[in-house]
């Protein structure tokens, strides 16, 4: 059993027609782009948006036209698949560096729910992902320099691109930083450290801000939500 398409077809049974929705990044997302296909050939009507390039083209492909994130100011709903996600809600999206066009779809959403097999699901965070840092260039030393500083022991690696010389740039033209940590610190005070060094940008930690996660396993889906949820969507 596919338990990331289980998910996507669960996740796909909460859209209404007249919404709007958004998709991130990953092979998750391609099952809900698929089936939304499926849907919107059948007669659905709905608005979306993406902050992912290659989920892009996949709607393209279909003969889908989507919404620019700012033609909008709100999303009914945020599909995205992550890293890890632990027990409550907290996602790390450190793969595709895209996390911070990523969390402007999330925030923007009245709900942003998690997709995914039962894989990503944790206590806590472990130490084999890192946390990203999307960092203006003129800053990256002295962003670096404050979190080997603010956590002794840390590795830190700028992601250099291995098809040319140079770093690895964001589609915002800035770099990103991996940091891993020997043990994570506490997300909440990581969170806010992190995010107002002067130069960063955005992380790739979700803190706070995941309604759900829609989780594909060997038992079946569960839905794991910080709120109720029933046949209609969550309420």
């Amino acid at each position: 059993m596919d338990f990331k398409k289980a998910a996507a077809e669960k996740a796909v049974s909460f859209i209404q027609t007249n919404t709007v929705i958004g998709l991130g990044a990953g092979s998750t997302m391609a099952h809900i782009a698929a089936l939304l296909n499926e849907k919107i050939n059948k007669g659905l009507k709905i608005e979306i948006l993406t902050s992912s390039y290659a989920t892009r083209k996949l709607l393209e492909g279909f003969g889908i036209n989507l919404v620019e994130a700012n033609r909008v100011s709100s999303i009914d709903i945020y599909f995205d698949g992550c890293d890890q996600v632990d027990k409550n809600l907290n996602a790390l999206k450190s793969g595709g560096g895209i996390h911070t066009q990523e969390k402007i779809l999330a925030s923007m959403a009245k709900e942003f729910m998690i997709v995914g097999d039962e894989g990503k699901y944790v206590n806590s965070f472990d130490i084999r992902y890192p946390l990203v840092i999307e960092i203006l260039p003129q800053a990256i030393r002295y962003v670096t320099s404050i979190i080997e500083k603010e956590y002794p022991g840390v590795a830190t690696s700028l992601r250099i691109n291995d098809k040319r010389d140079g770093a690895v740039l964001s589609d915002n033209g800035n770099y990103l930083l991996d940091v891993f940590f020997k043990e994570w610190p506490e997300l909440s005070v990581v969170n806010n450290t992190v995010k107002y060094i002067t130069g960063v940008v955005e992380t790739s930690l979700f803190y706070n801000i995941a309604s759900s996660f829609i989780m594909g396993g060997k038992d079946g889906v569960r839905i794991l939500s910080k709120r109720k949820v029933s046949s209609r969507g969550i309420v």
